[in-house]
C-alpha cells in the first residue's frame, strides 16, 4: 500500500482499537436486549448506563439528561423538529446561522415549508456570529436558537457562552451542534446555558452509527422515533449496545488525554499553517486563527480548482477534503466559505485538512512540499493565473 497521510479527521476519524476491545464482547457473549427483564440483559444495561454516565460528566450534565441516537445529523434534526412541533403555540421562530451544518440548515427549509420561519444570521470573515445581530433577530415568538459549537469547515469556535447567556436572558431554548468540538474543548452545558447538545461518535475516534443528544431536564421536547419506550420514552428502538459502549470508552479516553492531545494538534497545526502561508502566494487562512478548533486548517488558494488540488494529493498519498464530507461531490463552492465573504472563484480552491494527535512534524513537511508542487503545476495551467501574472508584469515595467 502506498504512504497514507490521513488529514481528514473532521469527516471521520480512525476507531481506537480500545474502543474496539471494549465493543466486541456485546456482539457474542452479553448480546442481550437492555430493555428485557430477564437477568441476561443486565450486562448489557449496565454497559449503556455507565456509557451513559460517562458522556454526562464530561459534560457536567445529569445521566439522564443524554439520550442515544444513531449520530449528529438525528440529532441535528431531533432537537429542531420536535421542539419546533412541542413549542408551536408559544412561536414559530427559529434563530440559526448560515454556516450550520447541512443536518440543521436543510432541516430549517423542512420546517420554513410547514409555516416556520427561520432567521439565518450573518458572520464575519472569520466565521464568528455577530452578537448584536443575533439580539436584534430575537423576538417575542422565538422559541429556539441554534448555533453550532466550533465550524466543521473552518473550525472557528463560536461565542457560545455568550450565545448562551442571550438564550438564557430571553427565555429561548438554545441548542447547539457540538458534532466537531465536544471531546476535542471542553464544555460544561451549565457554565454556557446550554438546553440541547448534538454529538457523533465516529468524530472522535469512536464507532460510526452511533450519536447522542443532550437534552435539559425540563424542555419539553417531544419523540422524534416511535415505536417502543426505550430512552425513557423518547426515543424507540433497540439500543445500539455495542456502539454505545465504544462511544462511552471513546469519549472516556479522549477526556483523560484532552490537553495534551490539544497540545499536539495545536502546534503541528500551526507549523502547517505559517509553512504553507510563508511559502505558497496568494493563499489565505479561512476561519479565526485564535478561536479555532485544534486540529483544523483550511486553506484558500488563488487561480486553482480545489477537485484538482484534492486527487493531485490522494495520489501523493494525503487524504483531505475540500469541504464538508456531506457535500462531497457537489460543484457548487462550500455555503461556509461564500457565507465568510470569499468570491466564488477563490471559494473553488479551498483544501480544508484536519489532523490527529498520531500526524508527525514529518507527515506536515511532506504535505507542505506536495502542496506547493501541485498548486505551481495548477496554476501553471491556469489562464486566470497567467493574466494576472501578465498584468502585474505590465504594471510594473510602467
Amino acid at each position: 500500500m502506498k504512504q497514507l497521510i490521513y488529514l481528514d479527521n473532521a469527516a471521520t476519524t480512525k476507531t481506537r482499537p480500545e474502543v474496539v476491545e471494549a465493543m466486541l464482547p456485546y456482539f457474542t457473549e452479553f448480546y442481550g436486549n437492555p430493555s428485557s427483564v430477564y437477568d441476561f440483559s443486565t450486562e448489557s444495561k449496565k454497559a449503556v448506563n455507565h456509557a451513559r454516565e460517562t458522556i454526562a460528566r464530561a459534560l457536567g450534565a445529569k445521566t439522564n439528561e443524554i439520550y442515544f441516537t444513531a449520530g449528529g445529523s438525528e440529532s441535528d434534526n431531533w432537537a429542531l423538529t420536535a421542539t419546533a412541533e412541542a413549542y408551536a403555540s408559544k412561536g414559530k421562530h427559529i434563530i440559526t446561522t448560515k454556516i450550520e451544518h447541512h443536518a440543521i440548515l436543510h432541516t430549517c427549509q423542512y420546517l420554513e415549508k410547514r409555516g416556520y420561519e427561520v432567521t439565518y444570521l450573518d458572520v464575519d470573515e472569520n466565521g464568528v456570529v455577530k452578537l448584536d445581530e443575533l439580539k436584534k433577530a430575537i423576538r417575542p415568538d422565538t422559541i429556539l436558537i441554534s448555533i453550532m459549537f466550533a465550524n466543521n469547515e473552518i473550525g472557528t469556535i463560536e461565542p457560545i457562552k455568550e450565545i448562551g447567556a442571550i438564550a438564557k436572558e430571553h427565555g429561548i431554548l438554545f441548542h447547539t451542534d457540538a458534532v466537531q468540538a465536544f471531546a476535542h474543548v471542553p464544555i460544561q452545558v451549565d457554565e454556557y446555558n446550554i438546553d440541547m447538545l448534538s454529538s457523533s461518535g465516529h468524530k472522535l475516534n469512536g464507532p460510526k452509527g452511533i450519536g447522542f443528544l443532550y437534552i435539559r431536564t425540563g424542555v419539553k421536547i417531544r419523540s422524534f422515533i416511535h415505536g417502543g419506550a426505550q430512552e425513557r420514552k423518547r426515543r424507540a428502538g433497540t439500543e445500539n449496545v455495542p456502539g454505545i459502549v465504544g462511544y462511552g470508552k471513546a469519549v472516556e479516553i479522549a477526556m483523560n488525554n484532552m490537553e495534551e492531545r490539544t497540545k499536539k494538534e495545536t502546534e503541528l497545526r500551526d507549523y502547517l499553517m505559517d509553512r504553507v502561508m510563508d511559502e505558497v502566494p496568494f493563499t489565505r487562512i479561512n476561519g479565526s486563527r485564535t478561536s479555532r478548533l485544534p486540529n483544523n486548517v483550511n486553506f484558500a488558494f488563488q487561480f486553482i480548482e480545489g477537485e484538482s488540488l484534492l486527487i493531485k494529493l490522494d495520489m501523493a498519498g494525503i487524504c483531505g477534503s475540500s469541504g464538508s464530507a456531506c457535500t462531497s461531490g457537489s460543484l457548487d463552492p462550500s455555503h461556509v466559505l461564500l457565507a465568510i465573504g470569499l468570491p466564488h472563484e477563490i471559494a473553488h480552491g479551498s483544501l480544508r485538512l484536519t489532523l490527529s494527535e498520531e500526524n508527525t512534524k514529518e507527515e506536515m513537511d511532506y504535505v507542505v512540499e506536495q502542496i506547493k508542487e501541485v498548486v505551481a503545476y495548477l496554476r501553471s495551467m491556469s489562464p486566470l493565473y497567467e493574466d494576472y501574472m501578465k498584468h502585474n508584469k505590465h504594471n510594473k515595467q510602467n
